[in-house]
């Protein structure tokens, strides 16, 4: 099953435990401009279901009120980043805005595990640690392949079980 942005934004706010009002306040830190109203549609899935359909029916037909594409999910998840750390300091040469990292569906994985490492300051035996909470075990060389930069040689892409695990983990260690 593949997950959409939508779903790894629920799945954060959830792990996390964060509120509407904060939610807001991450986009706005990460340059984008949405309201309550709006950061609800981008968690509420539409119910234009029929109820006579199986739930593997009702997973595959998952349509959020309003669709989270890449640039608004990487904004978010630099917005968290802002709103765990703080500002970073702004010198004469790093003034610009960031430049994005998510190019394609592919590597939206990699940079939510990247983006959440930095935000939540964890190590890599941290993240070892989330994943054994699920009884997922990764090597430290598969974390790493799967941190590094797109293009790198040990670059490894990150599947939706890592991703999906690694959310569930966060709600197991944030949420007691």
């Amino acid at each position: 099953m593949k997950m959409n942005n939508n779903d790894i934004l629920v799945r954060l706010r959830y792990a996390l435990d964060i509120k509407d009002a904060e939610m807001v306040e991450i986009f706005g830190l990460g340059g984008i401009e949405i309201t309550k109203e709006e950061v609800q549609k981008l968690l509420l899935k539409s119910k234009n279901r029929s109820n006579n359909e199986s739930e593997d029916d009702e997973l595959l037909f998952d349509e959020y009120m309003k669709k989270l594409d890449n640039h608004t999910l990487e904004s978010f998840l630099n917005g968290f980043i802002i709103y765990k750390r703080g500002p970073q300091d702004s010198n004469a040469e790093n003034t610009e805005k960031q430049a994005l990292m998510i190019m394609n569906n592919k590597n939206v994985n990699n940079i939510l595990l990247k983006k959440m490492k930095i935000a939540l300051s964890l190590t890599g035996e941290d993240m070892l640690d989330i994943l054994k909470d699920t009884e997922v075990t990764i090597s430290k060389s598969e974390l790493s392949a799967v941190l590094r930069k797109e293009g790198h040689r040990n670059y490894k892409e990150c599947g939706d079980r890592y991703a999906r695990n690694f959310l569930k983990g966060l709600a197991i260690r944030y949420r007691k």
